[in-house]
């Protein structure tokens, strides 16, 4: 038997016709809201939040916490974070700062 008559012989598999499913046309779910959403909720209430309180809603390690505050809060968002000691404990909030803007590359 030559390759040529194999070829001949073989039907290629059917697959079985698909057709698109539309998707329903409506509001789409509410996503869920994330961790950084969460903390800064707490941090822009009036009252502010403390280290422990925004662990305890987030799951994270104190490091972690201070973490998002130098490189969230401060650097990426640009907001001012103010800090005051209420009944022993000390309380963290957020004020929307100035964003800094970036410096002009040079031509050559």
């Amino acid at each position: 038997m030559s390759h040529s008559s194999i070829s001949k012989k073989v039907t290629p598999a059917k697959q079985p016709n698909r057709t698109a499913k539309r998707r329903k046309l409506g509001p789409s779910p509410a996503r869920r809201k994330t961790k950084q959403e969460t903390v800064l909720a707490l941090l822009r209430r009036s009252k502010g939040a403390t280290i422990a309180a925004i662990m305890k809603a987030t799951g994270w390690q104190e490091h972690s916490v201070r973490s998002f505050f130098v490189a969230i809060v401060l650097k990426k968002l640009g907001m001012t974070l103010t800090s005051k000691r209420v009944d022993g404990a000390r309380v963290y909030s957020v004020t929307p700062g100035p964003i800094a803007s970036k410096p002009a590359s040079a031509v050559a």
